[in-house]
């Protein structure tokens, strides 16, 4: 489908992919990490910055456009975008920037996050600032930090459909067994033993450390262009296949007490979305990239995105699946719990990395790519192709 025709169906293309190291702490701010990242991108793509004309990025990046468009050097802007909801948010500003270009309303794109979360503070932390409605009700007793509202999730769910520790610990070993294979990773060298988990501090019941994401400073850009442009860039394209962000109705972040099933999460709505619009399947996707800032957002993405049947999520852990090899091997790069989390975007570059045949953990053949963005928030997601 052209770019201009009224559909984002391969209309698209990610051509350049950037990233500074991670680390727990860097020694850079977040705007200088930012242009690393996007200036990297852009020389991965063989692109000058001086062509930039069209920026996305989250309503958390501190980084505004206008910083970033002067220390990088950028030409006239014609689009620029935010998205909502943190980790939600990662593959939305790459959707953001393939309607802007399908449309005609810019030509070149920029989405990134540039984040120091590693030797930041905690946003929980700040009590100067005034509660949100809903947690006035809930944090003075103590569900302060995202890990005990997706406790809570996990809880249900274990007791739910009889899925164990041991179901998480799939999920955290596969992460842990590719970022081993991958030397950007910060758990490159550290391996994960069943025992290792199991004996683990809580840091709220029933996640243990392992169960949680990274706390990383680092950043990552990527470049968008048309289908019709990608093919004289310097790298293979990658195409936007399909793209979606979901806000389920009545939703309340992390927890959903409203809904009428807290364990049907926003993943559901995008994934209707996403496959309306696409010519794919869940049996067609080679590898997936499933946002894991929590062990449990997986056993419930698996299900949202139709990989397997509700309250499968535990079982479809089992015998390897995850791993190279197995039905869908997930988090190629490492992931949120064991190469960086950067509120996501590392997935979506990951995603890019096994289309062009270059990641670390490269799955043989892989032509299709899943990448999402948290479950448990309003929502995003991609499919990409080669």
């Amino acid at each position: 489908m052209a770019a201009g025709s009224g559909g984002l169906k391969d209309a698209t293309a990610i051509v350049g992919i950037g990233q500074t190291p991670f680390a727990k702490r860097l020694p850079e701010d977040e705007r200088t990490l930012a242009c690393r990242a996007v200036l990297a991108a852009l020389d991965d793509a063989g692109i000058a910055p001086g062509e930039v004309d069209a920026l996305a990025s989250y309503t958390m990046e501190e980084t505004d456009e206008v910083e970033l468009a002067k220390a990088c050097g950028f030409g006239d802007l014609t689009f620029f975008s935010k998205v909502g909801y943190g980790g939600g948010g990662s593959c939305a500003t790459v959707a953001h920037l393939a309607a802007a270009v399908a449309t005609g309303q810019a030509h070149v794109g920029v989405a990134w996050r540039s984040r120091k979360r590693g030797s930041g503070p905690r946003p929980w932390t700040n009590t100067t600032v005034q509660l949100p409605t809903p947690a006035q009700w809930t944090r003075p007793f103590g569900l302060l930090r995202p890990v005990d509202e997706i406790a809570m999730l996990a809880r249900r769910y274990l007791h739910e459909y009889g899925a164990t520790r041991d179901h998480l610990f799939n999920v955290a070993l596969a992460c842990r067994n590719r970022a081993n294979q991958n030397p950007a990773a910060i758990m490159y060298d550290r391996p994960l033993t069943r025992e290792m988990y199991m004996t683990s501090r809580w840091i709220s019941e029933p996640l243990c450390l392992f169960d949680n994401c990274l706390e990383t400073d680092g950043a990552l850009a990527c470049v968008v262009v048309s289908a019709e442009r990608a093919r004289d860039c310097r790298r293979k394209p990658v195409y936007v296949h399909s793209a979606a962000q979901s806000l389920p109705a009545q939703h309340h972040g992390m927890v959903n007490y409203w809904n009428d099933d807290p364990l049907t999460g926003p993943a559901w709505t995008a994934a209707r979305h996403l496959w309306k619009h696409s010519d794919l399947t869940p049996q067609d996707v080679d590898v997936a990239q499933i946002y894991d800032a929590f062990t449990p957002l997986v056993l419930l993405s698996l299900e949202g995105y139709g990989f397997c049947g509700r309250g499968e999520g535990g079982a479809f852990t089992e015998g390897g699946a995850l791993e190279i090899g197995g039905p869908l091997p997930v988090n190629t790069g490492g992931g949120g719990l064991s190469e960086a989390y950067v509120h996501g975007f590392n997935l979506v570059t990951e995603g890019v990395k096994q289309l062009r045949g270059t990641s670390t953990a490269q799955v043989p053949g892989a032509s299709a790519c899943l990448v999402t963005a948290g479950e448990g928030v309003p929502t995003s997601a991609l499919l990409l192709r080669s």
